[in-house]
């Protein structure tokens, strides 16, 4: 799948693109979790970085997972180990579906199930509905695996704070019959 990727990917900023993202999967593997005086982000002279968590500390608490930030958010929620806010406003109203789509046009992959439930227990709808998904079924049609390497779509949030796009078949899990 990867190998197909990079074939198609004719541009050297996209490959590199690749490259780094291949890269950053491996670092989230390679053992325990960076230390916010190494991470290249927080200030280590700075005194306040003493009253942070360090993120081994906040998230050795949480279901483990081998990929990405090594923690299973969805399985951590069902546990009731985090209980995340639905809502800032407390009048806003909360949506959570329950339904799958399944998704078929995905080439010689297994067809992509997409759980709402999961995804609506942290999201409002609004977050990806008009704007990266159609509502109506089949209406968003141009939805393909470059786009989502690039960020776009799924890969908006997958890749970054959700699981990474190196595990294809934690989406890609229907089986043609």
């Amino acid at each position: 799948m990867l190998m197909r990727i990079w074939h198609f990917t004719r541009n050297k900023s996209s490959r590199l693109w690749i490259v780094a993202m291949l890269l950053l999967a491996g670092v989230a593997w390679a053992g325990d979790h960076v230390r916010l005086a190494q991470d290249g982000m927080h200030d280590p002279a700075n005194p306040g970085i003493k009253l942070l968590q360090e993120p081994g500390d906040a998230l050795s608490k949480l279901p483990p997972d081998v990929v990405g930030n090594r923690v299973r958010w969805v399985k951590a929620l069902e546990q009731g180990v985090i209980a995340p806010r639905t809502n800032i406003m407390p009048d806003t109203p909360i949506r959570v579906l329950d339904l799958d789509v399944i998704m078929p046009r995905t080439g010689e992959m297994p067809m992509i199930r997409f759980p709402h439930r999961q995804h609506t227990e942290w999201l409002d709808c609004s977050n990806c509905h008009e704007h990266l998904f159609k509502s109506k079924a089949g209406a968003t049609t141009t939805v393909n695996m470059f786009q989502i390497l690039q960020g776009e779509y799924c890969g908006l949030c997958h890749g970054a704070v959700a699981f990474p796009l190196t595990e294809c078949k934690r989406c890609h899990s229907v089986d043609r019959k």
